[in-house]
């Protein structure tokens, strides 16, 4: 199988420009996101890795880090319009394609791996993404960060045979009777998507060749398209590291926090 990684990596975006470049502990979030390609390209065969963008700045960065960068159109209206557009510049045809967040530095990269080994053991998957189950405190800090900065986290219902039955940035499913549930162990019943997406070529062609859907619009999350168009999304579920799932950047504030979770993986080591 042949498989392609690619990082879209947007400077402009609007709540927190140049994130792709801001540093977390002295290495930038892009830095970060390419070793995470890099370690897969290393444990599997046929993976070409390549970073996506619209702005130089981003191009001359990934000189700097040693990572094939293919220039994309500014207007891009998704990650996955962006990851489409690079495909199409490489000139070469995947069996599997793989949009890896510019500003996911704390990805597992056993992530991609398990994703990789689902899509070569079932040739029906379209679409597939991870996601990864919460600790009681890890949905209560979950709860604590959308108090400031409310669109920060996808959470994600699954049904019993992997598929994703939705995606909200509210956190589902709502619980009637929590504190009965919080007795009974550690684990709550949300998982939180990670923002990591595979897609079979044609797939990703009709995707980007379909109007945006309502709930796509009013969430702000692209996976919504599909399900929208009743093309079914498989998950993988993942076994983190406590607070890892919270280790996303979307905001300023948000890397003092990615800060502050690193520490505590290095100094737990």
């Amino acid at each position: 199988m042949k498989i392609a990684v690619i990082i879209p990596a947007r400077y402009g975006s609007t709540r927190f420009p140049g994130k792709p470049l801001a540093k977390i502990a002295g290495q930038s979030m892009l830095a970060r996101v390419a070793d995470i390609a890099r370690a897969v390209q290393q444990r599997i065969d046929n993976v070409d890795i390549f970073v996506a963008t619209e702005d130089q700045r981003i191009a001359d960065h990934c000189v700097q880090i040693d990572i094939p960068c293919i220039m994309t159109s500014d207007d891009c209206p998704t990650g996955s319009d962006r990851v489409l557009q690079a495909v199409h510049k490489t000139g070469k045809q995947y069996d599997f394609i793989f949009g890896l967040q510019g500003d996911a530095p704390f990805t597992p990269p056993d992530a991609l791996s398990l994703m990789i080994d689902a899509v070569c053991a079932d040739p029906s998957i379209k679409v597939i993404t991870p996601v990864v189950p919460l600790r009681w405190e890890e949905l209560d800090a979950l709860r604590q960060s959308k108090e400031h900065t409310p669109f920060t986290g996808t959470t994600a219902i699954i049904a019993k045979d992997g598929r994703a039955l939705w995606f909200s940035k509210t956190i589902l499913p709502g619980m009637r009777k929590e504190a009965q549930l919080r007795e009974k162990g550690e684990w709550s019943p949300v998982y939180q998507h990670l923002g990591l997406y595979g897609y079979t070529h044609d797939t990703l062609e009709q995707f980007v060749n379909w109007p945006q859907g309502n709930y796509e619009q009013l969430e702000g999350l692209e996976q919504l398209r599909f399900l929208e168009n009743n093309v079914a999304i498989h998950t993988v579920k993942l076994d983190v590291d406590l607070g890892m799932a919270q280790a996303g950047v979307d905001s300023p504030e948000d890397i003092e926090r990615a800060e502050r979770i690193l520490s505590v993986e290095y100094s737990s080591k």
